[in-house]
């Protein structure tokens, strides 16, 4: 059976234009709640002309969906929170290179995958907060100083079973080594006045309702409720000034290994790493942006300046199984 050259041209046309409707479109896997993205994406939608479909749920369900849907992914991206369950998704296998000269020349190597697998996109600092009416000045100094017997019931932690606070001793094992973290959090447990918080928030207020007097959190969740209650009489301290800086981690991106559109998904990356995504994507929920050119909001900015630990961020993901033993044999649940 012969093919006119007719009927050729117009499946060839059809072909051409399916590849092209495909590139119009990216698709991205994400654990961070819509309203923290959409604008993003609608900002990248209206400059570009191309769509973002985001899909959302938790870190671990969207990457085993990742690793089932195998070349079937129609997962351009992923975008998660904590180099931790990065670099967990880049020991799976999901991600590829993303080959950007953009991306390197936007973010600093410490909050980038040595692999080239993944990229931060906005930064959040684990620091600590404190009751000014009960901490003395001088009182505080660094994260390890919290063991120390004069905070004895006087201390409030999040549960060790979120990633964050994972990620922390992580980073502490590679400053100290294993024993000497484990003193450290077995100091952190001795001085609890209570049981571990479920979220950060939570911890927030117990401070500010006196049940203790400093505890560590994420800097946005602080943000979020001095916003909702100017009268927050918490405050937020820079630990570790004097020596290797305060602890921070990262929202970031990677490019899936099957990805059905990987130039148009780099080019969404590249975007969301430049200065106006990045405006965007850190004002929204009280964050950092990755890219140091970029100044932060107003309100963030007037927490004040902080000299930030060197080491990077995907150590979380390396020495995070290892963590989470240590936390368990110190009694941090």
């Amino acid at each position: 059976m012969q093919v006119s050259k007719g009927l050729l041209a117009a499946l060839a046309l059809t072909a051409l234009s399916s590849a092209v409707q495909a590139a119009d479109e990216v698709v991205v896997y994400s654990s961070r709640i819509d309203e923290l993205i959409k604008p993003v994406f609608d900002a990248y939608t209206k400059q570009s002309g191309v769509a973002v479909k985001f899909i959302t749920d938790k870190e671990a369900p969207l990457m085993a969906r990742i690793k089932a849907e195998g070349e079937n992914t129609p997962a351009d991206l992923l975008l998660t929170v904590d180099g931790g369950n990065l670099w967990q998704a880049e020991e799976m296998g999901l991600l590829q290179p993303l080959n950007s000269a953009v991306v390197k020349q936007n973010i600093p190597s410490q909050y980038r995958s040595s692999n080239d697998a993944w990229t931060g996109l906005s930064l959040r600092a684990r620091t600590i907060v404190y009751s000014p009416e009960r901490v003395k000045d001088g009182e505080l100094t660094t994260y390890e100083a919290l063991a120390d017997d004069k905070w004895d019931g006087r201390l409030c932690l999040r549960t060790s079973k979120k990633v964050y606070n994972q990620s922390l001793t992580a980073t502490l094992i590679e400053t100290h080594g294993a024993e000497k973290t484990e003193q450290i959090i077995k100091g952190w447990v001795d001085n609890l006045a209570t049981d571990v918080f479920a979220d950060d928030t939570a911890l927030i207020q117990a401070i500010d309702a006196g049940q203790c007097d400093v505890g560590i959190v994420n800097t946005y969740y602080y943000g979020r409720l001095h916003q909702e209650n100017p009268a927050l009489k918490a405050k937020l301290f820079w630990p570790n000034q004097q020596d290797r800086g305060v602890h921070v981690n990262l929202s970031g991106i990677g490019l899936t290994k099957y990805a059905p559109n990987p130039d148009a998904a780099r080019k969404l990356v590249e975007w969301m790493t430049g200065a106006e995504a990045q405006s965007i994507f850190a004002d929204i929920n009280m964050e950092y942006p990755a890219n140091p050119q970029v100044k932060p909001s107003a309100e963030v900015a007037a927490w004040g300046e902080f000299k930030a630990d060197s080491i990077p961020v995907e150590v979380a993901g390396k020495r995070q199984a290892e963590a989470i033993k240590l936390m368990d044999r110190a009694g941090w649940r």
